[in-house]
């Protein structure tokens, strides 16, 4: 499949995502979380291990994964309030550590950077904006919309092509439009089911909402009944929707599908184990994959930083050439 017929369907997917994120919000976002997500977890994984997860040194996915552990199991064991910064510092290290593992080989330079980072995390961990932004925001939605649309953007520089300068165009617009467009004749109502089983994920809308100035909610609760709820709730379906749906697009540029029969076999039945959690119930289902969910993201970040380097050299390369250009 040639480059130029996957960003067409990827912009195909951009727009159907988009729709159906404005008919029924909430119940794209549990339907892709819960089945598209893991499959999304489990082969990109491998696919980045199959990489080395793009690092210069060998093994340093490991301290990834040990972040990871960390996020999951020292809070309880340190007995930290719920208002710790905890968990936002551990996502800021990674995010330093993910930018040394990408750009520095030198040991003496990789600890210096290291000590560096360290203070700067107890210095900017002050800020009352750190742990939304940093804790919640780039785990999530700035994954998913962000740099999501980076890793296309890259991808459409290295190519040059229209149809993947198209394709980051269609995004920014159908991201947009959940804000422009505020339909109120689709009479949309939020189940018990959808209640019970985004409880895990109403700080988020609910940050997103007062970040956007959008409304003045007291209870997180409002997010299921108000306008600006509803507002949030398709942005953030469609993300996460056309995440997963741009990962399994490129199928056949990635070659993630490209393992040993075992290791196909395995990524199926775990999958297949995971859907039937959450079929049986959404909330266990989330318990028991936030690990799988979690060391996804933290594992890409390397990518993500190769990503926005190669976006920057890119500009970079047009400006020089534009400037050559110019002077002759």
């Amino acid at each position: 499949m040639t480059a130029n017929r996957i960003n067409y369907i990827n912009t195909a997917l951009i727009i159907f995502s988009c729709v159906i994120a404005f008919v029924i919000p909430f119940e794209l976002f549990l339907f892709s979380y819960g089945v598209l997500g893991p499959l999304h977890y489990l082969t990109e994984i491998g696919w980045l291990h199959k990489k080395n997860y793009f690092t210069k040194g060998r093994y340093d996915f490991i301290f990834l994964i040990g972040l990871c552990f960390a996020l999951l199991f020292f809070p309880a064991f340190l007995h930290l309030s719920k208002d710790s910064t905890f968990a936002a510092d551990v996502v800021a290290l990674a995010v330093f550590l993910s930018l040394i593992f990408v750009l520095v080989e030198d040991k003496l330079y990789r600890i210096a950077l290291v000590v560096l980072a360290l203070l700067a995390i107890v210095v900017v961990n002050k800020s009352p904006a750190y742990l939304i932004w940093i804790g919640l925001f780039l785990p999530t939605i700035i994954h998913v919309f962000i740099f999501t649309m980076a890793f296309m953007l890259f991808g459409a520089l290295k190519e040059k092509s229209f149809s993947g300068y198209l394709s980051v165009a269609v995004l920014i617009l159908c991201a947009a439009s959940f804000f422009l467009v505020q339909p109120t004749g689709l009479q949309y109502a939020v189940s018990d089911y959808v209640h019970k089983s985004y409880f895990q994920f109403e700080l988020l809308n609910f940050s997103l909402i007062n970040i956007f100035h959008l409304d003045t909610l007291e209870k997180t609760s409002e997010i299921f009944t108000s306008n600006a709820g509803f507002v949030i709730m398709r942005f953030i379906a469609f993300a996460y929707t056309y995440h997963y749906l741009n990962w399994f697009s490129k199928t056949s540029v990635i070659q993630w599908h490209k393992v040993p029969r075992q290791t196909l076999f395995w990524t199926i039945a775990i999958w297949l184990l995971s859907m039937g959690l959450y079929a049986y119930d959404y909330n266990l289902g989330l318990q028991v994959l936030f690990f799988l969910s979690l060391l996804h993201v933290l594992l890409e970040l390397p990518l993500n930083v190769v990503s926005f380097a190669g976006i920057g050299k890119a500009l970079a390369g047009s400006r020089l050439t534009i400037a050559g250009v110019v002077e002759r």
